[in-house]
Order: structure tokens, then C-alpha cells, then sequence
């Protein structure tokens, strides 16, 4: 809702504009998909003609789109400390660091069918101690569909398969449905 509202916001005797460009970009990038994010972040004149006088912000954009993970969490670390001093997000600072970083892992195990732990940890310049704990972490709690095999340092990605899925569920469907219709059946026969 705030991206859409962007291109009209005049409201500025609530928040300033520069704050309201801030909010909107950073929840933008945990609740948008990446084309979202191109046309109303990147590429957007309204978030193009403030996003350099916030600081850190553009970088925070750039790098995430353009999965320089590295430079992401350097300006990430910026932006979780101006969202601590914020009056409206600072009590939500912690929820907001685990979704993003879920976010950032996410964009990244998309591209693999596997990758090693140690190449993971240097695309996001965190040590592999650190990032098993956190998949192993968003996996346990099923927020990650991979897997980590612990003796060869591989992160597996389980990709669902949307038709599968889908398949397979209306299939459950439709074995409950005839279940249904017979137990109906045979109770009229009666």
C-alpha cells in the first residue's frame, strides 16, 4: 500500500516525504516480488528523486536487486540501526531483520539447485558457522524448502513444483469427494 500511494503522497504534515520513501522501500523490499520491486523501487522518478538524500538506502536497494549480497548486509547493518531509532518500526527491528535476511537467502538459494555452505557465506560476507545456524533455524521452522548435508557442506534446494502440487491436491480433493458422494449412495440405498 505504501508503494502504490508513492506517486500521490502530499500528506507531509504527518510524516516527511523523505520518511515516507524510507518506509515504503524498506517494507517493500520484505513483502514485494522482484518486478514489483523494479518498476515501483528502482526504477521509480518518485523513489529515484529522494533515495540518495536517505542514507544507505540506495545502496540497500541496489545491492539487493542486483545480488551483491555482500554490499547488502554492509548497508543493511545502516538501515536495522535507523529502524531501531524509528518511533514506529523500532519495536519491530528484530522481526524485520530475520524476515529480510529470509528474503535475501530465499532470492539466493532460488538461483541453485545446491551450493556449498562456504560460497554461501562469502556471497553474503558472514562466516558458515553463522549461516548454518540461521538456515538450519528457517528450515526447522519451515520458512527454507532445502536441506543441509552437514558432511559434504551442501545446501540442497527443494524447489516445489507449483503443477505438482497443485496435482496432487486436487487429486486429495477429489478422493474425499468421492468418498463422499459413495457414503451418500449407499446411505440412500438404504
Amino acid at each position: 500500500m505504501l508503494l502504490s500511494s508513492v506517486a500521490t503522497f502530499t500528506c507531509v504534515e504527518l510524516l516527511d516525504y523523505k520518511d515516507f520513501i524510507f518506509y515504503a522501500v524498506v517494507m517493500g523490499f520484505l513483502m514485494e516480488g522482484r518486478r514489483t520491486i523494479q518498476k515501483e523501487i528502482i526504477h521509480s522518478p518518485d523513489v529515484l528523486s529522494v533515495i540518495r538524500e536517505i542514507p544507505h538506502l540506495k545502496q540497500f536497494a541496489e545491492s539487493f536487486y542486483s545480488c551483491d549480497y555482500t554490499k547488502f548486509f554492509q548497508s543493511f547493518v545502516h538501515i536495522l540501526d535507523r529502524i531501531s531509532t524509528d518511533p514506529y518500526l523500532r519495536d519491530h527491528v528484530n522481526f524485520y531483520a530475520k524476515e529480510m535476511r529470509l528474503v535475501a537467502y530465499r532470492q539466493y538459494l532460488e538461483a541453485f539447485k545446491s551450493v556449498t555452505i562456504e560460497n554461501m557465506a562469502q556471497a553474503f560476507g558472514i562466516s558458515n558457522e553463522f549461516l548454518d545456524v540461521e538456515l538450519s533455524n528457517f528450515i526447522y521452522i519451515g520458512k527454507l524448502n532445502c536441506k543441509i548435508d552437514k558432511v559434504s557442506g551442501v545446501i540442497e534446494s527443494n524447489r516445489s513444483n507449483s503443477k505438482v502440487t497443485l496435482f496432487n491436491s486436487t487429486i486429495k480433493k477429489g478422493d474425499a469427494l468421492l468418498n463422499r458422494v459413495q457414503k451418500l449412495a449407499r446411505a440412500l440405498d438404504i
